[in-house]
């Protein structure tokens, strides 16, 4: 099993540091739509093994729309809204670019709510499964494909006051990923070499307080090698780290619990020695939004 994990993270590394580092953020941006659509499906199915069937079109349809109105808050100078962009009309564009400024943000959470109100109404499954429905729906947009689309902003993220001659944004995405591996990394290890106590045994027995400690350490350790490549204070890097950290391993506790509670051990089987792609990438659905909002609310020099 442990060959198995170790051949399948070989593969897949290279691939998604590639796409990190070298491809634009309409690239990343399908990327992350595909992995969210692989990890969607692996939730919905957690859903069907407790009996709670999502609307699984409409919940992906929205995901799509939250990933698109991602990459579009990240394009430069606002140039979707600028005259001449794509949203731009000829005769009061202005008007225009004020009204989808306002509603672009939360138009497909809002749409998502209206689509679920409008199923809940009137479908023909019994009235007994709408609670269920509306709740593994609505979950499944909150809690995957939501906090996942903060890939896009990350990848292309750019500082308020930009002084470095190119943004550090797929940079800050690697940071993110490589903080996260490194921690899951060490955590198995160190928690099989020598984890005694249990960090949470209710909901995942073999984690243990020795493997999580362990885990932060190889977090650390990263943030203290990413600062020789960018441009933010070691300082801001420690923390962004112990931050991400943290939230990457509520994220997996998170996913342990649905799983749990599922009686599945697994959320699905296509990577070998991983699981599904939602045990890939739980910690990171967490970690990634944390990174860049500490980036945004503490706006460390860059």
């Amino acid at each position: 099993m442990t060959l198995t994990r170790v051949l399948t993270a070989l593969v897949l590394m290279p691939a998604v540091i590639a796409i990190v580092l070298f491809t634009p953020t309409w690239a990343v941006a399908i990327a992350t739509a595909l992995i969210t659509v692989l990890a969607l499906r692996e939730y919905f199915a957690l859903g069907d093994a407790i009996g709670h069937r999502p609307y699984r079109l409409w919940t992906v349809f929205c995901s799509l729309l939250l990933i698109v109105q991602q990459w579009i808050a990240t394009s430069p100078n606002d140039s979707w809204f600028a005259p001449g962009g794509w949203f731009a009309g000829d005769i009061g564009h202005s008007h225009v670019n004020l009204v989808l400024a306002l509603i672009l943000p939360d138009f497909p959470l809002m749409l998502f709510v209206l689509g679920l109100t409008t199923l809940t109404l009137f479908t023909r499954r019994p009235l007994v499964e709408s609670l269920p429905s509306a709740g593994i729906s609505a979950s499944a947009l909150l809690l995957v494909a939501f906090p996942l689309s903060y890939a896009i902003r990350l990848q292309g993220f750019k500082p308020l006051l930009l002084v470095a001659p190119r943004p550090d944004g797929p940079r800050l995405l690697l940071f993110a990923l490589t903080i996260t591996w490194a921690a899951d990394t060490v955590a198995y290890f160190a928690g099989r070499a020598f984890g005694k106590h249990p960090l949470a045994p209710h909901i995942s027995p073999k984690k243990t307080w020795e493997g999580s400690l362990a885990g932060m350490l190889g977090s650390l350790l990263v943030a203290y090698a990413f600062h020789f490549w960018l441009t933010i204070p070691i300082a801001h890097l420690l923390a962004m780290a112990v931050l991400g950290n943290i939230a990457g391993q509520m994220g997996d506790l998170l996913e342990s619990a649905c799983k749990r509670s599922a009686g599945v051990k697994d959320s699905g089987g296509l990577l070998p020695g991983h699981g599904g792609v939602l045990d890939r990438i739980d910690a990171l659905i967490l970690c990634i939004p944390v990174i860049w909002y500490y980036l945004v609310l503490v706006n460390p020099h860059l």
